[in-house]
């Protein structure tokens, strides 16, 4: 094929600027994103029961969902969450390349069988189906500056005039509100409704009443007679509107005009829909929503959107009324991609240098430098057939394709250059000698490689999303890179390169530059010594030193693998953390927030911080009137030298949140991957196959937690859950109710409007349909006292005190109670100390859950999940990657022995990858995997260009030992710069800085490492190999010289 292009140098041009157009077309269309669709796809069914504790919702609710759900097609786990601010929550977690929608059709199809099943109060409210990531994307907060409009009057306008616009967004997958729309409150007093004997079931029957819109009909509607000349709707204005109107229903009459109106017994007001959560700006009264991604929405893409529609919205907003954007993961997506692009301008400038350095041509080093970037860019056209999008894996695989893809643009260079230089031949004939010895190389080097990574991108799950990303992205640069190098280089070579014009003795007439003069003097030194060693170690004794030491290496290699530290995924500084508040169960709103003012003034006072937003009632752990969330803003990354990262802060937060005795309050960095999680730690699940309800979990839970803290190697492990709060206990004397004519139901139904409010119906607010609710009012329901004096309405029509039939006692109850795959669990959620790598304290929890009482078993989940299998499958993938490349190898030289050669020298690599790991105090994580998939190439890349040079000799007629000295000499100069080349293109990636750094060091400092220690060993360990095979297998060697020869074999 080179000969081909050698000879018609437009005709690869015309190709190559097709790639290149083709590439470039594909990327403008490609999504931007921080990660591909790695997370599992989820859908969180959400029910509404006002008032309910958190066990009648799981008895009612959440338990009869669960199990109607169990055996969805693709259904990985599922969990639920009762709460006793009325709230339900089952999450569904699917397979990863689970078709959400058809999946979300089996959701409501399921849901639609047991909704008769759930209570008439969850019925009315409506059960919410989301098809959205249970992280945050973003949250933006509405305030006004001069403290015009209240929480309430922000919220209301929030709904009315903004969510509708933004829910429409394309990628949106929810939009969370915090803070409420207005409603009209009815608050009950039970003095003046026992001085009128009139009962709370009463009001909501007249409210229902006397507030509702009436279908009348039409005056003149058909048939009508037919003299009838006019048609008109006839309209009973019924449905109420204002305060005034709703305090003028009446609630009982008499003949003789004696009316008690509904403002005689309670206080009517435009309040708030909800008062269970209430945001506050740095302080300051405000109303926000969170958005939540889609399952297939563009993290980047949605958040533009987002922003731009509040753009367009503000110019309605009133006077007095801002948006702000507190919190927004998409901020880290966009610097990461910018950081890592500008991680691939530097790696080409260095990778010039070097280039430049050995070749001493800007003629020479032109060549690859308009190979490479149509390697990159025609990539592009791959990644769309893929599906694939602009990201941190496919940028990363980028990153190091440049150093990969050099290579054959260096060696088809280099290998001309040198034809050149040592025989005098013109451009045109060294190109086409030149080919001739390295296409073999080429295509032997581009098959290993593809071979290593092919089998990475049939992983499956989110392991395999990684895997596939990044190996298909490098898989695509190097197969055009190869066909470059076979077209393109060698019709550019070959008309772009120049025969140095020299005198009589051979020297150049043209003077070097002093630098390169030191260069190649110091080069030629290096390359005597070179041979020297080398030819020493063909020695029988040093042979036996060679093989002694590689035995001994590999064993280091197997040990220190087996016992190195894991984790999944580094933990990033994405420009904020979270913090979660907790206080003792019963503490009230008013409690929560004098604490969180303390937290707020904190952070804020600190020289990292921007802003922060406070939602109280609102928490990761579950939702109280004695907890709050907090999401605090870094300034921008380049602000922010030499001032704490993300972890830092947020353990500094925490440790200073620890001298307040009000209450709790943990601060913690997110997981680096959304979709997988709410804290960046370990997610564990303890389970109760047995009996002993929560009691059991939670001690099951203190005695891990108990376990964990005397290690040492735990920075924090807690129950992600509410504790118990206290529970006021109304206990019924049934019979002597029934004696009084009292019956269950209108006790029920009284009690529930009075304590836990209740929704009568709707009214027209401004346009927008908003909520009726009556409840007794707030002073009237904070005692024991008070409660007990509520009345119930008999058959006889007497009014009967709550007191008379039944008896108070205190207690507690559950606050939150959770489940998790059918079973009752306890979430319990931590991260290790300094330098204690996640799975270390998860093999730790493993170690302590083995020792907990029969019946407690447990499951992990998130990330967590996620990096066990991880795990499972890292045996699995390098076997393949081994046995793939021996195949490849095997079928290239049709040898079953040559290839042993080559992948004799892959242990050494990896040993790079680990000591460079462990000098920086980095774990076994997925980045240390893709780089050690990619040393393995190398190492085998590095080895081709001796066997195979030494292979062609040896067909000449050479002896082996002859073949590989000269291979030794001739392929040291493009190894090495070959090698330096892929090290310093990558370098700036293992000393990256800014957002996304961690993840950029984590593969950097591997293949780094393990590249260095590839291009030191090959030169010296691959020449023994091949020799040791040699002698070991000569007869097969013998074949394989005559088919190569193509003389026929005779076995005789």
């Amino acid at each position: 094929m080179a000969q081909f292009f050698i000879n018609r140098p437009i005709f690869a041009w015309v190709i190559a600027l097709l790639i290149l157009l083709g590439g470039t077309l594909a990327i403008q269309q490609l999504p931007v994103m921080s990660y591909p669709d790695i997370s599992p796809p989820q859908i969180s069914v959400t029910a509404t029961y006002p008032g309910a504790s958190a066990q009648v919702i799981e008895d009612t609710v959440t338990t009869i969902i669960e199990e109607e759900m169990n055996g969805i097609e693709g259904l990985k786990y599922i969990n639920s969450e009762s709460s006793r601010t009325g709230t339900g929550t089952i999450n569904l977690t699917f397979d990863t390349g689970t078709d959400i929608d058809i999946a979300g059709v089996e959701v409501q199809n399921r849901l639609k069988r047991v909704e008769a099943r759930l209570p008439s109060s969850v019925r009315t409210q409506g059960v919410a189906v989301d098809k959205a990531r249970r992280d945050f994307l973003m949250v933006v907060s509405l305030y006004s500056p001069n403290g015009t409009y209240n929480s309430t009057d922000l919220g209301d306008y929030l709904d009315r005039a903004i969510l509708s616009d933004i829910r429409r967004i394309d990628g949106v997958g929810s939009a969370q509100q915090f803070g409420s729309r207005y409603a009209m409150r009815v608050w009950l007093d039970p003095k003046q409704m026992a001085a009128y004997g009139i009962t709370p079931s009463e009001v909501n029957a007249a409210v229902s009443s006397q507030n509702a819109q009436l279908a009348t009909g039409e005056l003149g509607s058909l048939p009508s007679p037919g003299n009838q000349q006019i048609n008109a709707t006839v309209l009973v204005p019924a449905q109420l509107s204002t305060v005034e109107e709703f305090g003028d229903i009446i609630l009982r009459s008499s003949s003789q005009g004696a009316v008690v109106r509904l403002e005689d017994v309670a206080t009517i007001e435009r309040g708030a829909n909800s008062y269970g959560s209430q945001a506050f700006l740095s302080g300051q009264d405000a109303a926000a929503f969170a958005i939540k991604l889609s399952n297939t929405g563009n993290a980047l893409a949605t958040a533009e959107a987002v922003k731009a529609k509040m753009k367009e919205l503000e110019q309605f907003f009133p006077e007095d009324m801002a948006w702000v954007v507190p919190y927004d993961a998409s901020i880290f997506v966009d610097e990461s991609i910018s950081e890592v692009v500008k991680t691939l301008l530097e790696a080409v400038v260095l990778v010039t240098v070097v280039m430049f350095l050995f070749l001493q041509s800007w003629r020479a080093t032109l060549i690859p430098l308009i190979v490479v970037p149509i390697s990159l860019i025609g990539a592009g056209i791959g990644l769309q057939l893929f599906g694939f999008s602009i990201n941190m894996l496919t940028m990363f695989a980028m990153v190091l394709a440049i150093g990969i893809v050099v290579d054959d643009a260096i060696i088809v260079v280099e290998n001309v250059k040198r034809v050149m230089d040592e025989e005098g031949l013109k451009p045109y004939q060294a190109t086409k000698k030149a080919m001739k010895q390295i296409s073999g190389a080429i295509i032997g080097t581009t098959a290993v490689l593809i071979a290593v990574f092919i089998p990475m991108a049939f992983f499956s799950g989110s392991v395999g999303r990684i895997y596939q990303q990044f190996s298909l992205t490098i898989v695509i640069s190097v197969a055009i890179s190869a066909f470059l190098s076979l077209s393109l280089s060698p019709a550019i070579a070959q008309g772009l390169l120049k025969l140095e014009k020299r005198d009589e003795e051979g020297n150049k007439v043209k003077k070097e530059w002093a630098f390169f003069r030191w260069f190649n003097r110091g080069f030629e030194s290096f390359k005597n010594f070179y041979m020297n060693s080398v030819q020493k170690m063909f020695s029988k004794k040093g042979m036996l030193i060679t093989m002694s030491v590689f035995v001994l290496l590999c064993g280091y290699v197997v040990a220190r693998f087996i016992y190195m530290p894991t984790a999944f995924v580094p933990s990033e500084d994405q420009g904020f953390i979270v913090s979660t508040t907790l206080l003792p169960p019963g503490a009230t709103r008013e409690r929560t927030l004098e604490l969180t003012q303390k937290t707020d003034a904190w952070y804020l006072e600190q020289p990292e911080v921007v802003r922060v937003i406070t939602v109280a009632g609102f928490s990761f752990f579950g939702s109280g009137q004695n907890t709050a969330i907090t999401f605090v803003n870094f300034k921008p990354w380049d602000e922010r030298e030499g001032m704490r990262n993300a972890d830092e802060f947020a353990a500094a937060a925490s440790a200073e949140f620890q001298k307040f005795s009000e209450g709790n309050t943990f601060a913690f960095n997110m997981p680096p991957i959304p979709g997988l999680g709410n804290s960046n730690g370990f997610d564990f699940q303890l389970q109760n196959r047995g009996t002993g309800g929560q009691d059991a979990l939670f001690a099951a839970a203190f005695q891990i937690i108990g376990a964990a803290q005397q290690t040492g190697k735990f920075a924090e492990v807690r129950p992600d859950t509410l504790p118990a709060a206290p529970m006021l206990t109304l206990e019924v004397d049934r019979v002597k109710a029934r004696a009084m004519g009292i019956d269950i139901p209108t006790l029920n139904s009284t009690l529930q409007i009075a304590l836990g409010s209740s929704y009568v119906n709707d009214y027209i607010d401004n346009g927008k349909v908003r909520q009726v609710w009556v409840q007794a009012d707030a002073q009237t329901r904070s005692t024991t006292e008070e409660i007990m004096s509520l009345q119930v309405r008999n058959q006889q029509s007497d009014l009967v005190n709550l007191s008379e039939i039944a008896t108070a006692s205190w207690g507690e109850a559950p606050a939150k109670l959770t489940r998790y795959n059918g079973l009752p669990s306890l979430p319990l959620t931590g991260s290790g100390a300094e330098g204690v790598s996640s799975g270390v304290v998860m093999d730790l929890m493993e170690q302590f859950a083995a020792g907990l009482p029969s019946g407690i078993s447990y499951e992990w989940s998130g990330q967590s999940l996620e990096e066990k299998v991880a795990g499972n499958q890292t045996a699995l993938l390098f076997a393949l990657s081994f046995l793939v490349v021996f195949l490849v190898l095997a079928a290239l030289y049709e040898s079953w022995s040559v290839p042993m050669a080559v992948v004799l020298m892959v242990p050494l690599g990896i040993l790079g990858c680990i000591i460079g790991m462990d000098i920086r105090g980095m774990p076994n994580d997925i980045y240390f995997k893709v780089g050690l998939i990619t040393i393995i190439g190398l190492s085998a890349k590095n080895a081709i260009l001796i066997v195979e040079f030494a292979r062609e000799a040896q067909s000449d007629g050479k002896s082996p030992l002859e073949a590989v000295i000269e291979a030794c000499k001739i392929r040291l100069r493009p190894i090495l710069m070959t090698s330096l080349a892929f090290i310093m293109g990558v370098l700036p990636m293992a000393l990256a800085s800014g957002a996304g750094s961690a993840s950029r060091q984590a593969i950097g400092t591997g293949v780094v490492s393990g590249m260095f220690a590839a291009a030191v060993f090959s030169i010296f360990f691959v020449p023994v190999f091949y020799l040791l095979v040699r002698k070991i297998f000569p007869r097969k060697l013998k074949h394989y010289e005559m088919a190569a020869r193509g003389m026929e074999i005779n076995d005789d």
